[in-house]
């Protein structure tokens, strides 16, 4: 049945109206769209109105000739255009954080960090409900941590690290699930080197999907954080450096199952290590350093089988006795291990050959300054990827094994202050990686190896306080990258030879107290970088070289020697030198009256008899009677002088007159005979 013509026409005019509607929809989302649009991009240059003029040409194009999906770090949504991402991090921009950020409406990533923002973070970025990465690390914003990031919500990383961050964290930050609604989705929290203190707030517990957290390097107090024991998802907590103390529970492995990173180094922790700590079977990294921490090292860490980085120097481990090394043996079940260091502690007992069973991994091996007896192992060629040996104060006695020569990736050696004895071996040469060398105060003899001349990136060279003789090998000399050689309190004879003017970059040679003879060789002058130069005790002999190009030099000892001469006047100009010992040689003429001879503190001139002058406070007889008699004999070689020159002319004269006469003579006798 057909419709009635009015209600046709009603039906037209609906669909008409209709039509009209939606066009007028569009009209008015296009132009709330071009509204949005403008509103971020006028937010985006009022933050870059903020910066210094230097950091703004680094957003050059953020500017109207150019879309403002297409600007330096500003990436947006597919649909509505709206910028979802800003990130700027490592561009090095200067200035302030603009409040008007807080105008991102649709922002879900920001990135600020690696720049040099300085102030206080606005209090506008909590308007960004949609946000869920924060990252404002290593800038130089101070103030406190503003509470009102508690309306981000949907928050997930939040890192202001590397900061100047102050007072405590706010609590509402763990009420947030309570107070603000749905927080369940933080998972990193990383508020590394700050300046904040206080304790650490009980609601942080309620963050039960934090898998990273991280306040190291503050000033936090109290005991372990309680809280923390709650978060049993984490899988990576640093309270490094901050003063926290107490004992640690002994459920504490229990309690955190998934840590893979656990660093609670530089507190004042007390108590035992806790045995569950070996039930954390994903544990990668622990370190416990620099606490006060007593008892045994479990050997239950051998199931650690995960296990890379050991740390645990600088406590009260172990009560001196041979039980305290058995952990050694345990560890050798963790394969993967790369780093183990428990020096500076209380183990005692003989070195464990076991030792040489630990992983083949083993980067780093960390004894030091315990009281371990024993030898060491020649088994420690075993350990093929070592590059740092740590043995020094200890009570080792015996030979160096040469089987240490085998170690082919050792970097540095520190087995000084300990009973060593025998000669060095010579395959340490076959270490052709080495950088550091540190055996002194021990007992080695014999002579210095020349093969430590293979040795080619060699810095540091310490064989003080052995029972060494011999002359310095030559090869020492021609390491280019020695910085410091130390050989002194030795038996070394010969000379210091000439050759030891190749060391450019030398900053310390110590060759006092030897038996080395022969003059200062003038070489030394080419050693631009010394700094500190001994050579007392032993039997060199002549003046001082001309060295006057060490001006950098802070210590200076010549004294015990057999020097004669005067005492450079160039030396006073030696304006960086804090120390001057010339004393006991034979030195002679005039003490110097400026630079480090104004101080009598700082240097010694004492046992020289024929030194004379310096300031009045050295005590010593005037130079005028001495000067007034250079000056009478001077007067007397030039009289000496003259008068010869004088004779010689004389007789050169009357040499010529005779020798004309006799030409006049013989002419008249040939003039004759004709």
């Amino acid at each position: 049945m057909a419709l009635p013509f009015v209600a046709v026409r009603l039906i037209l005019v609906s669909v008409f109206l209709f039509i009209v509607s939606l066009e007028n929809s569009d009209v008015v989302c296009a132009q709330t769209m071009r509204l949005t649009e403008e509103t971020d991009k006028q937010a985006l240059l009022e933050f870059k109105s903020q910066l210094s003029e230097t950091s703004r040409a680094v957003l050059d194009s953020w500017n109207n000739t150019l879309p403002l999906c297409r600007w330096t770090g500003v990436k947006c949504g597919a649909k509505h255009k709206r910028v979802t991402g800003l990130n700027l991090g490592g561009l090095k921009l200067t200035g302030i954080v603009s409040s008007f950020v807080g105008n991102l409406s649709f922002l879900r990533s920001l990135n600020l960090s690696s720049n040099y923002f300085r102030g206080a973070i606005p209090l506008e970025v909590g308007n960004l409900s949609r946000l869920r990465y924060l990252n404002m690390s290593d800038n130089l914003l101070g103030g406190a941590i503003p509470v009102v990031l508690s309306n981000c919500s949907s928050l997930s990383i939040l890192d202001l690290s590397r900061n100047d961050l102050e007072q405590g964290v706010p609590s509402e930050l763990g009420k947030f699930p309570a107070l603000f609604g749905n927080l369940t989705s933080l998972k990193k929290l990383d508020f590394y080197d700050n300046q904040m203190e206080g304790e650490i707030p009980g609601s942080i517990a309620r963050l039960k999907q934090m898998y990273f957290f991280r306040i190291a390097v503050n000033k936090f107090t109290g005991v372990f954080p309680l809280p923390i024991y709650n978060l049993s998802s984490l899988t990576t907590l640093s309270i490094v450096g901050n003063s926290f103390s107490g004992t640690l529970r002994p459920d504490f492995g229990s309690l955190l199952p998934n840590l893979q990173i656990l660093y609670m180094d530089i507190n004042n922790f007390t108590g035992t290590i806790p045995e569950t700590l070996s039930n954390i079977s994903t544990l990668t990294h622990l370190d416990i350093s620099t606490n006060h921490l007593t008892g045994n090292i479990p050997s239950s860490f051998g199931k650690l089988r995960n296990l890379l980085w050991l740390s645990l120097f600088k406590n009260s481990l172990g009560n001196y006795s041979s039980d305290g090394l058995d952990f050694l043996g345990a560890l050798a079940n963790c394969t993967q291990l790369q780093h183990l260091d428990v020096g500076i502690n209380n183990l005692g007992g003989q070195l464990p050959v076991s030792i040489a069973n630990l992983s083949t991994q083993l980067t780093e091996l960390s004894l030091d300054e315990n009281l371990i007896s024993g030898s060491i192992p020649h088994g420690i060629r075993n350990l093929i990827n070592l590059q740092i040996l740590d043995l020094n104060g200890n009570l080792l006695t015996g030979k160096l094994p040469p089987s240490l020569g085998d170690l082919s990736e050792l970097r540095k050696i520190y087995l000084y202050s300990n009973g060593l004895s025998g000669e060095i071996p010579s395959s340490l040469g076959n270490i052709t990686r080495l950088i550091l060398l540190y055996l002194h105060k021990n007992s080695f003899e014999g002579s210095i190896p020349s093969s430590l001349g293979n040795c080619r990136d060699l810095l540091h060279l310490y064989l003080h306080n052995n029972k060494l003789n011999g002359s310095i090998p030559h090869e020492i000399m021609e390491i280019p990258s020695l910085v410091i050689l130390s050989v002194a309190f030795n038996s070394l004879v010969g000379p210091l030879g000439e050759d030891v003017g190749k060391l450019i970059f030398l900053t310390g040679l110590y060759v006092g107290y030897n038996k080395l003879s022969g003059p200062i060789p003038r070489t030394l002058a080419n050693c631009l970088s010394l700094e500190f130069l001994g050579l007392q005790g032993n039997s060199f002999v002549g003046p001082i070289p001309d060295v006057r190009g060490l001006t950098g030099l802070r210590f200076l000892d010549l004294s015990k020697n057999n020097l004669s001469g005067p005492i450079p006047e160039y030396m006073v100009k030696f304006s960086k030198l804090e120390y001057l010992n010339l004393s006991m040689n034979n030195f002679e003429g005039a003490v110097p009256t400026e630079g480090i001879f104004r101080n009598t503190s700082a240097m010694s001139i004492i046992g020289n008899i024929n030194l004379c002058g310096g300031i009045a406070s050295l005590r010593l007889l005037p130079c005028s009677i001495e000067t007034s008699r250079k000056h009478s004999s001077v007067r007397k070689i030039v009289v000496i002088c003259v008068s010869a020159g004088i004779a010689a002319l004389l007789l050169l004269f009357l040499s010529l007159v005779f020798l004309c006469r006799y030409k006049q003579r013989m002419k008249s006798i040939r003039v004759i005979s004709q």
